[in-house]
Parts: structure tokens; sequence; C-alpha cells
């Protein structure tokens, strides 16, 4: 069935899109809260190096999250950058100066929804991230499971890093686009 803006369907979620079809097999998402559950979750992300030929991959360890698509906005995400790690301390010290995340300046990097739309277990999101002092429009696919009283969530994006005044590479030896990867659970709140 398809749906128009700000209507519920039969799973209880608000469809902020302007035409979202909602399949049959829906999962059942309760009005609700639902919090990021760090024990069982991971904000991750990797990065062409070496002119593509490998990959950096890290993580940051302390982050905050809310999903709940009753209200705008739907999800926010909230991560410490001085939490990067790459298990190269030398390397994540870079990652936290002016030449990236400036973290001291700007101790967190926040992902707000503007838009949220759901077809079966997909969810196609839309909103801003700020990281460094600046903003950059980012899409994000996420696939959202039921797993008894929680919800499991695997969200992707793709963001060029440089639009966030993340210029560093020397030789042009770090790539783009930065793949962010969120996935785990989410607990009533």
């Amino acid at each position: 069935m398809s749906v128009t803006s700000r209507l519920r369907d039969a799973t209880g979620l608000r469809v902020m899109s302007t035409s979202t079809v909602i399949t049959a097999d829906a999962p059942r998402i309760e009005q609700t809260t639902w919090r990021i559950d760090p024990a069982r979750s991971s904000v991750e992300f990797e990065v062409p190096n070496l002119w593509g030929l490998t990959k950096v991959k890290g993580r940051f360890d302390r982050y905050d999250g809310t999903l709940d698509l009753l209200r705008e906005p739907a999800i926010e995400l909230t991560i410490d950058a001085a939490s990067i790690t790459t298990e190269n301390a030398r390397r994540d010290k870079h990652l936290r100066s002016k030449d990236f995340f400036d973290s001291e300046a700007h101790p967190g990097v926040r992902f707000v929804s503007d838009m949220a739309s759901l077809d079966g277990e997909r969810m196609t999101v839309r909103g801003t991230l700020q990281a460094a002092g600046r903003s950059e429009p980012l899409t994000l696919v996420a696939t959202l499971r039921r797993a008894g009283p929680e919800l499991e969530i695997e969200a992707t994006a793709e963001v060029d890093q440089r639009r966030l005044g993340m210029m560093f590479s020397p030789l042009g030896l770090v790539g783009t686009p930065t793949k962010l990867i969120v996935r785990g659970r989410v607990v009533s709140a």
C-alpha cells in the first residue's frame, strides 16, 4: 500500500517521505523510542588508502544514538570524535588533529535525520552529518529487523571526507569516499 507524508502504516510508524511503500511483511515496531546499545553495537569506517589498493579500517568507541520514527528528527547519532581508533596510536593522534576531526575544537560528530522511509525491512534515511565544524548532507540505507524485544540495525553510507574539510592526503594516498557502518542492537529507551 502506498502512503503519504506523516501518515501511520500498519506497523504504527510515521512515514516521513511522500511516497513510501510499506509491505505486508514489514516488521512490527512499537511506538517507542529506541536507544543504541553500545555493548552490542559498533560505529565503524573504511577509507581507501594507497590509491585504493588497501583500506584503513577503524571505529569510534564512544557514541550514543536514538531511533524514533514517530518524531522529528527520527534518528540521531552522536559520536565522541576523540574516541576514534584504528589500532595505530600515531595515526589515531593524527586523525584527532586539525588535519582531520580537530577533536579538541569539535569534540562531537553528529548525524541528524530529516527524512526516513521504511519499505519492509529496508529504511532509507536522509539527514546532515556534522564533523570538524562542517556539515554535509548524507543519505544512508539501513536494514531494520525485529530481534525479540529489540531491533537489529545495520546502516551504511558513503561520505566524501574532503567536503568536511579533511583534505590531508600527501600524494593522493588517502582516497574517497569513506564508508560509514553502524550495526548492532537498539533497545527500548
